[in-house]
């Protein structure tokens, strides 16, 4: 397993050290994604050739301490970087967000040999897929997968959905019980026997994402790639990463559908008959309408750019239960609203238009769509009552990915 680990990933990944050159990267990939962005969501073409590019330019490990190779970037920068790719593609956006989260996971509790083998692997080019949570579970949180030890060797068995990554991953990470009964994260590179990658999502939106099923049959895993999970005490920012890049993709599908909606009234669309206006544009609703839409973007983007800046501030090597708490609940915040206004501007894009903006040939459904699904990832209505709580009774949000 080792070896598969030391094999280059993708050829001649770039290595990004300035938080400029990592944001003109993303522009540049995401002005490429826009081209043939409705396309590829109609007909359900995965965005392969794409993400490459984002390996090969770099972005991959822009999150990787300097120390073992990596770009080191802030957070500010990687939110940035999601957010542009995502205001074109959110679909190529999310592939991505899970190798982060991982990133985030190796820092807090691998090994030194496993963060150095690991992340030198993401640093050469190597993807990090998601394989679960498990779909007929009682919760998100509910593990069935088993890692057992048989005959002196770990065997890993279980069936994994919603696995956004894992088509396109050179490692799958997949979370199992083990013997005693303890989660640990299994990291096994890929072609591996007794793993099928099963291409069945069907959501109605992000379609190209591959969230799909990932069925493990007794598959062999190296004790030195197993790593335990946390235990629930201890404080981590694995959540407040992970949701963080969640609301810079929800941030994106708002700003790209308040850019395809401007683009159409001004070009496609034409005024109501009590409109008194020669053109869609001079509307006074449609006008109010894009005033509140932007200034609450501008917000939530302000509320994202404030939690980013809430991570970057908090030493990597000092996580308490406070200052984690108080990230978790700056990056909820934004989360919010980022949620929030995401539904609102693909929604109004539709109504601005009128009905020539359903029609097919322009695939503005597929900014509606791609919120709708995206967003009900982690519900907010959960996110709003930690914040509340936060503040009223000083209660520490939980602790897991989603928070």
């Amino acid at each position: 397993m080792t070896s598969h680990l030391d094999s280059p990933g993708i050829s001649q990944a770039a290595v990004l050290t300035d938080d400029q050159q990592a944001i003109e990267a993303a522009r540049y990939l995401a002005e490429q994604a826009r081209a043939d962005a409705v396309e590829r969501d109609q007909q359900r073409i995965y965005p392969r050739a794409l993400l490459d590019q984002f390996t090969q330019l770099g972005l991959g490990s822009i999150s990787v301490p300097r120390r073992f190779g990596g770009g080191g970037l802030s957070y500010q920068t990687l939110a940035e970087v999601f957010r542009l790719i995502s205001a074109s593609d959110p679909s190529l956006g999310q592939i991505p967000q899970n190798h982060f989260g991982l990133i985030q996971f190796i820092l807090g509790e691998g090994s030194a040999a496993q963060q150095q083998q690991l992340l030198s692997a993401v640093v050469s080019g190597k993807r990090l897929g998601n394989g679960g949570p498990e779909k007929n579970s009682r919760h998100t949180r509910d593990v069935q997968a088993r890692v057992t030890n048989t005959n002196g060797q770990l065997r890993l068995t279980g069936e994994k959905f919603y696995s956004t990554g894992a088509l396109f991953a050179d490692i799958l990470v997949t979370t199992a019980l083990q013997d005693d009964g303890l989660p640990a994260m299994a990291f096994i590179p890929l072609p591996a026997q007794g793993i099928e990658i099963i291409d069945d999502w069907s959501g109605i939106g992000q379609r190209t994402t591959a969230s799909g099923t990932v069925r493990l049959e007794q598959v062999a895993v190296d004790p030195a790639w197993l790593i335990p999970l946390p235990p629930p005490e201890k404080p981590t920012l694995r959540g407040a990463v992970s949701q963080l890049i969640q609301a810079a993709i929800d941030a994106g599908i708002a700003q790209g559908a308040l850019d395809d909606a401007l683009a159409f009234v001004r070009t496609h669309s034409r005024p109501w008959v009590d409109a008194n206006v020669e053109r869609n544009a001079d509307d006074p609703y449609i006008l109010a309408d894009i005033g509140r839409i932007s200034t609450e973007l501008s917000a939530a983007s302000a509320l994202l750019t404030r939690a980013a800046r809430t991570l970057d501030a908090i030493d990597p090597f000092a996580i308490t239960a406070e200052n984690s708490a108080r990230a978790s609940i700056a990056v909820a915040e934004a989360k919010v609203l980022t949620t929030e206004i995401a539904l609102r501007a693909s929604e109004k894009l539709l109504e601005w238009g009128g009905s020539r903006a359903t029609l097919l040939q322009h695939g503005l459904d597929r900014h509606w769509r791609n919120a709708r699904t995206h967003t009900l990832h982690d519900p907010v209505r959960w996110k709003t009552h930690a914040i509340g709580d936060y503040y009223l009774n000083a209660t520490l949000p939980a602790r897991h990915a989603w928070i």
